[in-house]
Formats: structure tokens, sequence, C-alpha cells
């Protein structure tokens, strides 16, 4: 079990700025945006000139007083916010060339368009933002109301400030927050994921899969329908079009309440979890099954999950997910289905049992066998070090 007491939490608040304030908090994202497509541009040229040698962040950031200098309009943004601009922007690069390095699809880093860039960050709490009472003082932009519905604790580290389709947030990240340990009760399972219920526990739990979207999609349809008939660069199709997105953000608020409720259910109950460590992002390669699972949120629920685990002193572990649903939770034989056979009948042992609880089983055995493991392993690690202390 976990013996932290004290971990990293954000804050999400909702911001009440004046017209004058949201002028001001889109100039600077218009501001950064161009930044971040400049620095972008500059790394390629640098790339093709340099014959394979590109621009780094230390050297972009050194050049940001010449850059303000030709952009004066840059003046009007803190310079931290600024340089966690390149700093995005090394770590999309970053990544670009890990999966380049891991042989997958490299994605390299496009340029940002209008409606793709939503946020700009102050790394330096208390150095650009500070928060007072219920104003939020934002250097260049000013003081803004802020709706604190919970307290705010820990030490605040970073501030990011964003645009949703219903208005403005500030998250705070806060360091050193004490936990708050959920009692113990002795108890451990195993879940599998699907899309007929949403999980399924080794002790037969069914949660059922509630389809957010897909209760969504009929209205979803009509309105991008509306949207797509309205005239380009119309006031009815701006109208329409933030119609679209409050639908949609709706439709993520839903999903995302269901797996914050649904994970604490879990661990209000067992001090254990073990499940699969399913791949999403290649699963969702799948055009059959993509919008089915994009609308589960798998890695959502099971981030969520992972991060209430350690704020509530609980575990959540990981297992491989090869052959759960194939190999049969009594005697372990082999027993292959397709995905359309619901029901698992070992023609080894004769257990009938359905699909997703034979697989929620053998989850858990799986976790307590590497548990087992672990606990071996460390056990040989520390009598090695007696030994060596003997002699």
């Amino acid at each position: 079990m976990s013996n932290e007491t004290t971990c990293r939490k954000t804050y999400k608040y909702r911001l009440d700025p004046t017209p004058e304030q949201t002028q001001a908090m889109q100039q600077v994202i218009g501001q950064c945006r161009m930044l971040y497509n400049n620095a972008l541009e500059q790394r390629k040229t640098w790339w093709q000139r340099g014959q394979g040698i590109g621009a780094t962040y230390y050297q972009q950031k050194a050049e940001l007083p010449e850059v303000k200098a030709a952009f004066p309009e840059l003046a009007g943004v803190h310079s931290q916010v600024l340089q966690d601009v390149l700093l995005r922007l090394e770590t999309a690069f970053k990544r670009f060339f890990a999966r380049v390095k891991n042989g997958e699809k490299p994605g390299y880093p496009r340029f940002q368009g209008r409606n793709r860039y939503h946020s700009f960050t102050y790394p330096q709490y208390g150095n650009g933002a500070v928060l007072d009472g219920g104003v939020l003082s934002l250097s260049k932009i000013g003081r803004i109301r802020i709706r604190l519905h919970r307290p705010l604790e820990g030490t605040p580290k970073t501030v990011i400030i964003s645009k949703e389709a219903d208005g403005w947030y500030a998250c705070i990240s806060c360091e050193q927050v004490p936990t708050q340990p959920l009692p113990k009760t002795g108890r451990v399972t195993g879940i599998d994921m699907g899309l007929k219920v949403f999980y399924v526990t080794a002790h037969n739990e069914v949660c059922e899969n509630p389809r957010h979207f897909r209760k969504a999609e009929a209205a979803l349809r009509r309105k991008q329908r509306k949207l797509a008939r309205c005239e380009q660069g119309s006031k009815n199709r701006e109208q329409v079009k933030q119609q679209v997105a409050k639908h949609h953000q709706k439709v993520k608020r839903q999903r995302c309440d269901f797996h914050h409720k649904e994970a604490l259910h879990l661990l209000r109950h067992y001090d254990t979890i073990y499940l699969e460590d399913l791949q999403v992002a290649n699963m969702v390669r799948n055009h059959h099954l993509a919008k089915s699972i994009s609308d589960a949120g798998w890695a959502q629920f099971r981030a969520i999950l992972a991060c209430k685990a350690v704020w509530a002193s609980k575990r959540v572990v990981a297992v491989p997910p090869h052959y759960t649903s194939q190999v049969c939770s009594r005697c372990g034989a082999y027993a292959q289905k397709s995905l359309s056979v619901r029901t698992h009948v070992c023609p080894e042992c004769g257990l009938v049992l359905d699909r997703d609880h034979n697989g929620a089983r053998n989850v858990l055995q799986v976790g307590l066998e590497l548990d087992r493991q672990q606990q071996h392993s460390g056990e040989e690690n520390q009598a090695g070090h007696r030994l060596r202390g003997v002699t």
C-alpha cells in the first residue's frame, strides 16, 4: 500500500472576466499561437539548412528578446508565458522523436490553427499569477474574479488559463496536498473493461455502460447539419458553432463525472484493483469499434482511477491483457472465441460463465501472481543483502 501522505493535485476554477479582460486573454492566446508557429517554422528551416541539425529549446529561448523586438505585440505577454510556449514545442518534438524511435506512426508537430490553441501557462505561481481571495491577478491582463467553489490546498506551483466552450477556467496545480485515505477493507478484485457493460469485477459486480455520446448523437447530428447550412463567416454560423461545442462539452463532462463516481465506488470497496493494461490508442484503429471505445473512455477512467488511488492510499495495478478472455478461469484451458460470443464455455471442465466475468477473474489471478512474484523477489534481495552483511 502507498504510504505517501501528500500528493500533487490540480484544482480547476471558473473565471468571471470582464469583456476587456476576455479580449486581453484572447489576444494572449493569439500571440502565443503565433510564437508557436514561428518557432516551429524556424525549427523546420534550421533542420533543412543544417542537414539534420535543428534548433533547441534553449537556443530559441535565448532569442526571445530579439523576437520581442521584432514583434512589439509580444510585449503584452508575460515573459514566462512565452517561454512555456517554446517548452510546449520542445515537448512535441521529444514525443515525435520517441515515436520515430519506437517504430510508431510519427505524427510530426503541426502548425496550430486559430481553433486549436486554447490555453497559456504561468509556470511559476507568484511570478505573473497570484491568487488573492476571490481574485486571480494575472500579469499584463489584470485582476479577474474567480469562483472558488472549494478551498485550495497545498502549495500552488503553476497556473494554466484555458478557454472552453462555456467560458474561461484556471487550473492551479499544487504540491504537498494532504491525502485523504479511505478505510481499508482487506478486499482485492480484478476488473474487465468492456463495451456491452462498462466493467465487470471478479466478484461479478456489473457496471452498465452509459453510452453518453451515443445518446447525444441524434441532437448533435441535427446541430451539425444546421451548422453545415450556415453561410461561412456569418454571425449565425458562429452561434450554431458555439452550440455544437457546448453539446460536445456536455457529453465530455457527463463521461468524466461517471468515471469519477465509479472510480470512487471501486476504491471504497477494494484495497487493490487489478485491470488490463490495454493499449487503447491501438484499439481505436479498428473503425468498427473506435466510436464505442472512445465513448466508453477506458484510458480516461484508468487515469482517474489511478489518481484517486494515490489520493485514497489504495493500489491500482495494470496486468498484461493477453488471453484473459480466452483462458478458463477455473482450469486454465484455452477456449478460443470471437468477440460476438458473450458466454465462456470451457471444453475441459465445463465451466459456463459470462465472458466478461471470466476475464475479470483471470485478471485477478494474474495480478495476484504478479504480486507474489514481486514479493518473492523482494525477499530474495533482502536475504542477499543480509548474507553480504554477514560475510
